[in-house]
């Protein structure tokens, strides 16, 4: 089993200084090696970008390319593993273009990679070989070649304990240095899975979570917290003359001050699922189409701060190594429009009512509750496949819906039922971790 261990540097200023000289040399064997494959295309020639192709390349042309202006090679100044990591990261950025060029990959179409900028690009390098890692007898330092024994925020050799370090990637955000290590361990077998029984979550903007046995989890909205000081930041770097030393400061203000609200994103995030999957032992959420639902203008920024995507990706490896058990709903079930006591569905539900009113049996409960005691009986619905095939598109550039499966259709008669909390339960698609 792969996991990433992070920890803050606390570099003396000459090491800080050889760090971001390994970063620059990561970035200069980026952009050589992409300006060696546009020549060969522009050429009219095939060129190969394949990991070991580069690697190859650059180790013949190195003494020409990494040169003072008195032709002096500076390449040695640096670890090999720094140019290999740019190589890396350009061999990869092509791969990902060729295959989303030619349909082979999922997800928006990937652009022609660009050459890196020292000011908007992240300093980053990474060693995969060598005598690099933990240090014998010296719980709170890492082990840097080229730079030397760096030392640590926190006990990093508890953290990893023991595992095998694989790779460590060193990288710069917000004035501050940090190492990400992927070690390797043993897979650990949950002894007994958490007591708490099952549990459906309905996701939100109002409220982060609302959970099905009546837990609300307040948003904090952590972008709108810290705004006005970002307003505030933003417009003084705006008046600063560019290339000045007044603007770069301005500048490192508006990253500390963005990377406090990551920061704080991150925490909340981090206590949420690892509270759901210590106490619950069936956690069921939706599938939620983020991309379509940032298309309104609206709520864009308050969904994008909640971070929908980043909270499922931490439930899914959490309760992996918990035990419990992760049910995602169908994106499709209509878990805020369904009746969770007579199961019947409203054709129309604006996102102003937070009230949920059944016209049938003349329920009265909170939209959320409603949603989430909805979302728990789906997840317990037995795990099988349904007709399901969602909407037909278009096969033009706009790719819009054009016809709805009648699975997903209101009812049309007055007896028609859908997945209640009662006897008339249905078989409902889940995907369960």
């Amino acid at each position: 089993m792969l996991e990433a261990v992070k920890v803050a540097l606390d570099p003396t200023p000459a090491q800080e200084r050889l760090l971001l000289s390994h970063a620059g040399a990561a970035r200069f064997a980026y952009n050589a090696g992409l300006a060696h494959v546009k020549e060969m295309l522009e050429a009219r020639e095939k060129p190969e970008w394949s990991l070991y192709a580069l690697r190859r390349w650059w180790n013949v042309n190195k003494d020409m390319l990494a040169v003072d202006s008195d032709g002096t090679p500076w390449w040695r100044e640096n670890s090999k593993e720094a140019y290999n990591s740019g190589l890396e990261a350009l061999a990869a950025a092509l791969s990902n273009w060729s295959k989303s060029r030619g349909g082979q990959r999922r997800g928006r179409r990937m652009g022609f990679p660009k050459f890196k900028s020292k000011d908007r690009t992240t300093p980053r390098f990474a060693y995969t070989t060598g005598s690099f890692g933990l240090i014998d007898r010296d719980s709170k330092a890492l082990r840097l070649p080229r730079i030397g024994r760096v030392h640590c925020m926190e006990n990093i050799a508890e953290r990893v304990g023991g595992a095998r370090v694989l790779r460590m990637t060193v990288s710069r955000r917000a004035g501050r240095w940090y190492a990400a290590l992927t070690v390797e361990r043993e897979d650990r077998t949950p002894t007994r899975p958490p007591k708490g029984g099952a549990v459906g979550v309905d996701l939100g903007v109002k409220s982060l979570a609302t959970l099905s046995d009546g837990t609300t989890i307040a948003n904090p909205h952590t972008l709108k917290a810290n705004e006005r000081r970002l307003k505030r930041a933003q417009r003084s770097l705006s008046r600063r003359q560019p290339g000045s030393h007044r603007r770069a400061r301005a500048r490192e203000r508006v990253v500390r001050l963005h990377a406090r609200v990551a920061n704080q994103r991150r925490d909340t995030l981090n206590k949420l699922t690892t509270w759901l999957a210590d106490t619950y032992s069936n956690i069921s959420i939706e599938d939620l189409n983020v991309a379509g639902m940032v298309r309104n203008h609206r709520l864009a920024k308050a969904i994008e701060d909640a971070s929908f995507a980043e909270l499922r990706r931490q439930l899914e490896y959490k309760t992996m190594r918990t035990g419990a058990r992760l049910h995602v709903i169908d994106r499709w079930h209509p878990s805020s429009k369904l009746c969770s006591n007579c199961g019947s569905v409203k054709t129309k539900l604006s996102l102003g009512e937070r009230t949920y009113h059944c016209g049938t049996c003349g329920l009265v409960i909170d939209r959320d509750l409603n949603a989430a005691i909805n979302i728990q009986v789906a997840g317990s619905a037995p795990e099988t496949l349904n007709a399901h095939g969602g909407d037909g598109r278009r096969n033009d550039a706009s790719r819009r819906a054009t016809q709805t499966p009648v699975k997903c259709e209101p009812s049309s008669h007055a007896s028609g039922v859908r997945l209640g909390a009662d006897d008339r339960k249905t078989v409902l698609q889940t995907k369960t971790n």
